[in-house]
């Protein structure tokens, strides 16, 4: 019975939060015990403090397996019960007339599932943390799946709004460029902000150029027609389209090399002719991105940098 209630949501790009701080340490008692003869025990802090993870909105929380997950819950207009993993941890959808206990039992029968994925998404979140950009003259970032250096070239005007890449090439191989430079128009006084601004506008203009090149690309072998395109900022969706064709597509993904980009591309554009996740949909992506499961897991597996 708890097996048909149980829906588990796959959220397609989720992420977690940093976990909060674990409970207070039990007092251990003044007078320690006789030392033990064998192996070394398991350090008492470990036993006391299982790993946490707690959504920011958690209300209730229950001990899976060897950790503590507070988790969202939001009663919906449903018939069954639906996890799903997102920036912020655990969020649980379920009908108004399932108990808490049920739910419970389901978050236990799921426990594997649910622990796996809060542990991906817990470690997905430190690489990006670790990946974080520090805006200065010199600051390496990817583009299109290479890294790129910013350079602040006053020569190049003091808008900020301009930038001009360039490639570096090998003397022995003109033909063959090893790395690529951004100019950017901003003296060598530019304050990281001013800096991390003047980037992100050449981004989202390449990144305008890019994609409409690509959905150019893709809208006739697919068979489909887009009206417009806007970009997004948005933190955990990549793209999204409507019926009327509208297609958005988050700018960062010019930080990806472009078979990945060409994915999410051909994913949305296929959306305007199924409008849902069915075989299907996957079916028609197919027919222009053959090796696009391997693309998607990449987008999951390889977070975009951070930006302060």
């Amino acid at each position: 019975m708890m097996q048909r209630l149980v829906q588990m949501a796959l959220d397609f790009f989720d992420a977690t939060p940093p976990g909060a701080a674990p409970p207070p340490v039990a007092k251990v008692p003044a007078t320690p015990p006789p030392r033990p003869v064998g192996p070394p025990a398991v350090p008492l802090p470990s036993l006391l403090s299982p790993a946490e993870f707690r959504h920011p909105e958690a209300k209730r929380e229950l001990l899976l397996g060897e950790a503590v997950v507070a988790y969202a819950l939001q009663r919906a207009r449903r018939r069954t019960i639906g996890f799903s993993v997102g920036p912020d941890g655990l969020s649980v959808r379920a009908p108004s007339w399932v108990t808490l206990g049920a739910i419970d039992a389901a978050l236990r029968d799921k426990s594997d599932w649910i622990l796996r994925k809060l542990g991906e998404a817990r470690e997905r979140q430190q690489r990006m943390e670790g990946g974080r950009i520090v805006w200065a003259d010199g600051t390496v970032l990817p583009y299109l799946g290479r890294p790129i250096t910013v350079v602040l070239d006053p020569a190049h005007g003091f808008s900020g709004r301009g930038g001009q890449l360039k490639a570096i090439a090998s003397a022995e191989d003109p033909d063959a460029p090893l790395a690529s430079r951004l100019h950017i128009g901003l003296p060598h006084s530019a304050g990281p902000a001013q800096i991390r601004d003047a980037v992100q506008a050449w981004l989202m203009r390449d990144a305008k150029r890019h994609f409409t090149e690509r959905l150019e690309h893709f809208a006739p072998l697919l068979d489909v027609r887009w009206t417009s395109l806007r970009l997004s900022s948005a933190q955990t969706r990549w793209g999204s389209a409507k019926a009327d064709g509208s297609i958005r597509l988050n700018w960062r993904l010019l930080h990806y090399r472009p078979a990945v980009i060409d994915y999410v591309v051909a994913h949305e554009l296929a959306h305007l002719r199924v409008m849902d996740h069915s075989p299907r949909f996957w079916d028609t992506v197919a027919t222009v991105v053959p090796d696009y499961a391997a693309l998607r897991n990449h987008l999951r597996d390889e977070p975009a940098p951070l930006w302060d």
